[in-house]
């Protein structure tokens, strides 16, 4: 019986070794299996499609006419920089691209009217992601004014209202402030920087370092970058596919059409108000965002323009 027994395992062994051999043998001889063929193409697809590059600067690269000095290495750097960041932060980009085909066609004929060159539509980009933000310091929407600065050019600024956040009177504000300073720099690139640091600064930094032009004065990391990253947010939304983006028409966000309403009354609730026009208040706020409260007191009978959508482009009130 023992002998029988190491008969078997001999035998056992003997079939066991055979396979591995046989399994060997196979493997060398055979081409890879079409699963791990299609995992290598894939991987190689992926590497294809997507890749990383140094970024070619536009040799007539300029602000608003005046051109930047790209011979001068320093600038170099510093314009290089802004085109890598803001070319290979794709999220942002297509984000900014989608908003400025809304908001453009809003802001671009007032700066045309006012005689200010169409480039500062992008330092508005470089200011808020044309959204109505707040600064840490409390510079308000797409221009980032401040209070007092909104109330010395006109603007109401108070809590029931702030046209701050009213696109079209708020690009008026920033045309009157930026022709003023114009005047005093005598170059759109001054103006852009000292619209950034305060015209204060500006004009300390020019006399203390005895320059005259933004590309030589030594500033804080800010507004240092803010004209760069300027010319690189403009070239980059004009020719969206010469860095790699695709998007087409139906990508980009659009402006609904709206009615105007007069109102010259105090309004108790703009819930009920947005009622009347089978709107809800987020819809009204959203069309209207300088309306600050709930209610609008309006003891002085002053006359508000307020938009409303038109139908069919919102879901319909229950």
């Amino acid at each position: 019986m023992k002998y029988l027994k190491n008969v078997l395992a001999i035998i056992g062994f003997v079939f066991v070794l055979g396979t591995l051999v046989y399994a060997v043998q196979q493997q060398q001889e055979e081409p890879l299996s079409p699963k791990k063929s299609v995992v290598k193409e894939n991987d190689k697809n992926v590497a294809e499609t997507y890749q990383i590059t140094a970024i070619d600067i536009p040799d007539d690269l300029n602000f608003a006419g005046e051109a930047a000095p790209l011979l001068d290495p320093e600038v170099m750097e510093r314009v290089d920089r802004e085109f890598l960041v803001n070319t290979y932060w794709q999220s942002n980009a297509v984000l900014l691209m989608k908003r400025a085909k809304k908001y453009f066609p809003i802001i671009e004929p007032i700066l045309a009217k006012n005689g200010v060159p169409d480039d500062f539509k992008y330092l508005a980009v470089a200011e808020s992601g044309l959204q109505n933000v707040v600064s840490p310091a409390g510079a308000t929407g797409f221009w980032q004014i401040m209070r007092a600065t909104g109330r010395e050019y006109g603007l109401e600024v108070n809590d029931n209202v702030d046209e701050r956040y009213h696109v079209e009177k708020s690009t008026q504000v920033a045309c009157d402030y930026l022709k003023k300073w114009k005047d005093r720099f005598g170059s759109w690139t001054l103006t852009a920087a000292a619209y950034n640091a305060g015209p204060g600064a500006i004009q300390k930094y020019l006399k203390m370092q005895q320059v005259d032009n933004y590309y030589d004065l030594l500033l804080g990391q800010e507004t240092g970058r803010y004209v760069f990253r300027i010319m690189a947010i403009k070239e980059i939304l004009s020719s969206p596919e010469k860095y790699g983006f695709q998007l087409e028409k139906e990508d980009y966000y659009t402006q609904v059409p709206t009615f105007k309403v007069e109102v010259d009354t105090a309004v108790t609730n703009w819930a009920d108000f947005a009622g009347l026009y089978e709107i809800n208040y987020k819809i009204l706020k959203r069309h209207n965002p300088w309306l600050r409260e709930s209610h609008l007191n309006n003891s002085s009978r002053k006359k508000y323009i307020i938009e409303i959508p038109n139908k069919g482009y919102y879901r319909e009130l229950n």
